[in-house]
């Protein structure tokens, strides 16, 4: 099993969320109001008056087969809009409860 953290501008919350339904991916922690920067020349995120934007995240844990359609799915959003933002992070999961 793998846990993916998809981080994105809150702009593509709809896209997020209709791209995981559309993968059959139901379970999922979903984390508003997330600050942060892009390490390849992303805008801050901070949600005040100079950098009004704001990011979120979702973190879902999955079958390690689901993990490359879902980051294909990612790119093709990112590649739609890349100044606006989104990326995804995988680890391995060795247990749950």
């Amino acid at each position: 099993m793998k846990s993916v953290m998809i981080i994105f501008n809150q702009a593509n919350t709809e896209r997020v969320e209709f791209m995981l339904d559309e993968l059959k991916i139901s379970g999922f922690t979903f984390f508003e109001q997330v600050q942060g920067r892009g390490t390849n020349g992303g805008e801050p995120r901070r949600g005040t008056h100079t950098w009004p934007e704001m990011n979120s995240a979702v973190m879902t844990v999955i079958d390690d087969e689901k993990v490359p359609e879902l980051l294909t799915t990612v790119r093709k959003l990112d590649a739609r809009n890349p100044e606006v933002g989104v990326r995804a992070f995988v680890w391995n999961i060795e247990a749950t409860v």
